[in-house]
């Protein structure tokens, strides 16, 4: 019977005549009969309201009194998952497991007369309650039903304020060389300053017209976005991050985290790169937690990490290249070799998986990016070379294109800096990066007429003498690498880098502005040029400073700082407009042709590179950080990290 239709009974039992008037005297004399119509009435409501009052009574005892009465209200009004077995108490003993045919009585024989007096004494005050709950009226019910299910809320919001689910408490201890010393020689000093004054430009201009949004349009003076990061925001302030951190702009980096506690937002319902969010915001994040131990960097990183697991949800596990965030639906670029998924995508989320890992207590993500290195050891490689598209449904290679500009470069990146990271222990990416290198040698690098050595694509066998902006990242990872290599080839590696350097600042040194195109060719008799159109522009990448940065600090040798000054000069020069920086439409005109974007990765990569080219080696040295391929510094895990951490917690 409704409740509603039952409300009623209650304003005649408590009225005069109901059960005390005249009618009682009827009961005793003459039965129903003798009693008439008004007393069968009078004796059913009575009957109705004893079985109400039961009803509730077990109701409302089921449901608030009775032992885990708490689990047992969100199962029934949240519609929570199954109820979670006890955690083991101390001592690491497990709980004994519940008895079938268990109930009070069992727990009573099982506990002894102290349980059966602690039962009694629950039921009587549940009894009691649940008499005071009657006497309520159905509005103030509702009223403490609401109450006690915000309480819960508010509970569970706090325990994910505290900590996370599933995060474990961490003691921080910042690395080595998080700061630096200022340089000793004025002159390097003096530069310095400088690149830190072109980062006060570009983030003062981005905060001015485009604050929370992606990227900056300088020109025009508004905010940029592209499709790579679907409705997420905020990339230049995530990838700025440590930038801001390591040159001391305190004010800004406070900002810029406010920024990211109140408004950084993954919860959105759009297609995003995997990669571009992986090296982006999960290493810009990842990076900001390690140098400044703030905690909602390592909330946001891992956040986010969970949300990209989706995307490895393919018959291999080699990850699709694009991710609804949401659904967790995702498919590879429409045009990548009949489905398939990149290279350097998939192959560069080894490092901020491994650290997620580290940092979450969940060995999930670095299973995830370990089976892509098994499926990848599976396979059989042309020459020894790895194709740049692999299908994640059959796990077979499609077109036999290989590059270590785009579409490959970072993959061998990480190759090496997987080593580099586990303090020199994960020989499995050591052979892997050495095997690759060998390949490289033999079948893409190439000296031109000239005597400038530069590194081909290789398509089915043909070369393609080109080669790309990307990689002259490549002189920096060859030099990085020489410690590793057999002891009869590191001086070869070294010699490697100082020749791709030189040939990527012969490339900037060819061209009006003094900056590099986006490709270069070696053939019909020009080196280092670009000879077409659509090759020409410059987006104010980062990887020939790059190489800069790591030669300067494994050679020492003045002429990389003095080639990183000629860019800052031409930048500058060329790029620099009021309303931040500029890339450029084509290097080889007199006149500027701005392209109208201040990518996130200048203020992240390309300023970070030259602030550490005129820096002294104590800050982010090698030794204790490798940087993921935006630039983002992270720790060296050394083996004895992990007992330093349980010691101290």
């Amino acid at each position: 019977m409704p409740a509603a239709s039952l409300l009623p009974l209650f304003g005649s039992a408590a009225g005069p005549g109901t059960l005390g008037g005249p009618a009682g005297s009827g009961a005793g004399g003459g039965g129903r009969k003798a009693a008439g119509p008004g007393a069968f009435r009078l004796t059913e409501k009575f009957v109705l309201l004893l079985v109400f009052s039961a009803f509730i009574t077990l109701c409302f005892g089921a449901i608030f009194f009775l032992p885990d009465s708490s689990k047992l209200l969100s199962g029934v009004f949240f519609h929570s998952a199954a109820l979670q077995p006890p955690p083991p108490p101390p001592g690491g003993q497990p709980r004994a497991p519940p008895q079938p045919g268990g109930g009070p009585a069992a727990a009573a024989a099982a506990g002894g007369p102290g349980s059966l007096e602690r039962i009694r004494a629950d039921h009587e005050r549940a009894l009691r309650e649940a008499k005071e709950t009657l006497q309520k009226l159905p509005e103030e019910i509702r009223r403490d039903i609401r109450q006690d299910k915000e309480k819960l809320l508010q509970d569970a919001r706090g325990r994910k304020e505290a900590g996370g689910p599933g995060l474990p408490q961490r003691l921080f201890r910042q690395p080595v060389g998080a700061v630096g010393q200022e340089p000793a020689d004025p002159d390097v000093r003096q530069r310095r300053e400088k690149i830190k004054e072109m980062m006060k430009h570009a983030w003062d201009n981005y905060k001015r017209y485009a604050w929370g949004l992606n990227e900056l349009k300088p020109i025009s003076k508004q905010g940029h976005s592209s499709n790579l990061f679907g409705n997420i925001q905020g990339a230049t302030i995530v990838d700025a991050l440590d930038t801001l951190y390591i040159m001391e702009m305190k004010e800004e980096f406070k900002e810029a985290k406010e920024w990211v506690e109140k408004n950084l937002d993954f919860n959105v319902n759009a297609e995003i790169s995997v990669f571009e969010v992986n090296i982006r915001f999960v290493g810009g994040l990842l990076s900001a937690y390690y140098l400044s131990g703030e905690e909602v960097f390592r909330k946001k990183a891992v956040e986010l990490g969970e949300k990209l697991l989706p995307a490895f949800n393919t018959p291999t596990g080699i990850p699709w290249a694009l991710l609804n965030i949401k659904s967790g639906i995702g498919r590879n670029w429409p045009w990548a070799s009949g489905g398939s998924s990149i290279l350097a995508e998939f192959g560069t989320l080894h490092l901020e998986f491994v650290h997620l890992s580290h940092l979450s207590g969940n060995p999930v993500f670095a299973e995830k990016v370990m089976n892509i290195r098994k499926v990848l050891n599976r396979l059989d490689k042309p020459e020894g070379l790895y194709p740049n598209y692999l299908n994640p449904s059959s796990g077979q290679w499609g077109q036999h294109h290989v590059s270590i500009g785009g579409l490959g470069d970072s993959f061998y990146e990480y190759l090496l800096k997987a080593w580099l990271m586990s303090d020199k222990t994960d020989e499995d990416s050591k052979k892997m990066y050495y095997d690759a290198v060998q390949a490289i040698e033999t079948h893409l690098i190439r000296k031109s007429s000239g005597g400038l050595t530069y590194i081909a694509e290789w398509k089915g066998g043909l070369l393609e003498h080109k080669m790309g902006h990307l990689t002259c990242f490549a002189g920096g990872m060859f030099a990085l690498g020489a410690d590793g290599a057999p002891s009869d080839k590191t001086g070869h590696h070294i010699e490697l880098g100082a020749e791709i350097a030189r040939t990527c600042h012969e490339s900037y040194d060819r061209t009006r502005m003094k900056l590099g195109p986006e490709a270069f060719r070696f053939d019909g008799g020009v080196e280092a040029i670009a000879t077409r159109q659509n090759e020409k522009y410059y987006i104010l990448r980062p990887e020939v400073i790059e190489t800069y940065m790591y030669m300067w600090r494994l050679t020492h040798d003045p002429k990389y700082r003095e080639w990183g000054w000629e860019a800052v000069e031409a930048l500058e020069k060329h790029c620099r407009v009021d309303g931040g920086y500029s890339g450029l439409r084509d290097v080889y005109n007199n006149h500027e042709s701005h392209d109208d974007v201040q990518q996130s990765f200048f203020l992240s990569e390309t300023l970070k590179y030259l602030y550490l080219l005129f820096s002294e080696d104590d800050l982010l040295p090698f030794e204790h950080w490798v940087f993921n391929t935006e630039a983002h510094p992270l720790p060296v895990l050394h083996k004895d990290d992990g007992n330093k951490e349980e010691n101290q917690k």
